[in-house]
């Protein structure tokens, strides 16, 4: 039974230690995108005339 208190222990402390290093990647900037931006606009006009575009009109 003592070793379930253990393993809860460890488990708790392995957690919350990922949780902080998770933080602080976000903090540093870690998973921000700079290269999508970079490229959106050769690929913007291709996405606008997709979803703009109309389905057709059937005709009886």
């Amino acid at each position: 039974m003592e070793v379930i208190f253990i393993l809860i222990g460890v488990s708790l402390t392995l957690a919350g230690g990922f949780l902080w290093l998770f933080f602080k990647a976000m903090k540093s900037g870690q998973f921000d995108d700079q290269h999508t931006p970079a490229i959106r606009i050769l690929f913007d006009q291709k996405t606008k005339n997709k979803a703009n575009k109309k389905p057709p009109k059937k005709e009886k």
